[in-house]
């Protein structure tokens, strides 16, 4: 990766557009410590494994209430809703099949749900953390009265929807003018601050004389823990089967057509980080709503079904296996497959064309799912208990989804710079 970045540089253009990355996601880091007047830190977020979640994603900005506390979640909430409606609605499901203008309208649709979500989130926050809020710091030479408060609190639903709104902004640009996908750059560099923050705490606690071995030995343990995890899911984010598919020759007027041998690659991990989320937003949203109503924290659920739990694990890994089936079945279509190899004049060998091809497909792609999704509920579970044996702090900065997106942007950025170098050293032999 080290010498495709050292070549990506020494093509003007691609620099350009390095640069221009770089400077936006400057600009995004920026937001995320610019403080909101009347909005001190948000205290008790921890009481809520969503938010926890949501605030790492957003390198903390979430705990603190800054401008860009709301950071990519609405957008990423939105486009999930929109992608699932377009299996469900008809209207939908023709319009992602219309190629770039279809693509344009439903980005459109995207973005004004996005702007819902971020104001209903925003809403549900400050109603949650109201004692966070101090609304004569707002409009404290007016006196207090309720209708300036509830002035202040639609002043702050519309600085964070604006924050959410620019966050959008943001990553699309980087999308259009930078290199690789500007959402996951974003939550990529929000995951990396909240993980420098928490090595940083370690190495400060080095300094101190009363805590340097156990800090020392944290560290170690969980550099080394941090190298077999990302090695593993390096290996199996990139591994796929290949189903071979052979071309019968076919003669056209005078020239001959066909006669070679391809494959159908399919991922282990064709779903990625997916199903994780969504397993995470179910088992956490019931805990969220009882935390917004004022009940106590040793409620039946947070006893029975909290994140320490045997049940809880039961669940995750249940309905881990659900989305990761349910995102095969939306991606991986046999029977489309199927027709179009027949239709081309190609078959798999051993396997007659038609149905039965489909149903090959199909076994092979569930097996496949299957093991995909046994390695994200390992994921889920076991880089957690074991950060938290090395130090409680760590696993929230390192959570099961973080270090999936880590490595998935990582990898899915260093394709998009080799594509840019390919591309222009291709133009430069054709000029």
């Amino acid at each position: 990766m080290f010498q495709t970045i050292v070549n990506a540089f020494k093509i003007k253009e691609v620099r350009k557009k390095i640069f221009i990355t770089i400077a936006l996601l400057f600009v995004y880091r920026l937001g995320c410590y610019i403080p909101v007047p009347g909005v001190e830190i948000f205290s008790g977020l921890q009481d809520f494994t969503f938010l926890q979640i949501m605030s790492a994603v957003s390198g903390g900005a979430l705990t603190y209430g800054t401008f860009f506390a709301m950071g990519i979640g609405p957008y990423i909430n939105a486009s999930i809703i929109i992608q699932l409606l377009s299996v469900g609605i008809p209207a939908l499901e023709r319009l992602s099949k219309q190629g770039e203008e279809g693509k344009r309208r439903i980005n459109t649709y995207t973005r004004i749900l996005t702007l819902f979500l971020a104001i209903a989130q925003a809403i549900g926050i400050l109603v949650a953390f109201q004692g966070s809020v101090n609304t004569g710091k707002i409009f404290n030479t007016y006196g207090d009265s309720a209708f300036l408060e509830f002035l202040s609190y639609a002043f702050l639903v519309i600085v964070y929807t604006a924050g959410a709104a620019l966050t959008m902004w943001l990553g699309e640009r980087i999308t259009d003018y930078g290199i690789s996908n500007g959402i996951s750059l974003l939550i990529f560099a929000g995951i990396l601050s909240t993980a420098g923050t928490a090595i940083i705490n370690l190495l400060q606690q080095m300094g101190n004389p009363a805590t340097v071995m156990s800090a020392t030995w944290t560290l170690v343990g969980f550099l080394v823990a941090a190298i077999v995890i990302f090695a593993a899911i390096v290996a199996v984010n990139d591994a796929e089967r290949k189903i071979p598919v052979q071309y019968a020759k076919q003669v056209k007027g005078r020239k001959m057509y066909g006669g070679q041998s391809t494959h159908i690659p399919i991922k282990v991990n064709a779903s990625g980080v997916m199903p994780l989320i969504f397993s995470f937003a179910i088992l956490s949203f019931p805990d969220l709503i009882i935390n917004l109503f004022g009940v106590k924290s040793d409620n039946w659920w947070s006893t029975y079904v909290g994140t320490d739990s045997w049940l809880y694990m039961v669940l995750l890994c249940l309905l881990i296996l659900f989305f990761s089936y349910f995102y095969n079945q939306i991606q991986f279509n046999p029977d489309d497959i199927s027709k179009s190899i027949q239709g081309n004049g190609g078959f798999i060998p051993g396997t007659r064309p038609g149905k039965p091809t489909a149903d090959y497909l199909k076994r092979v792609a569930n097996r496949i799912t299957l093991f995909g999704a046994i390695f994200l509920a390992v994921v889920a579970l076991v880089p957690s208990l074991v950060f938290k044996a090395i130090d409680i702090g760590l696993v929230n900065a390192f959570s099961a989804t973080g270090l999936l997106i880590i490595v998935s942007v990582a990898l899915e950025f260093e394709q998009a710079l080799q594509s840019q170098i390919m591309m222009k050293n291709y133009k430069g032999f054709l000029k």
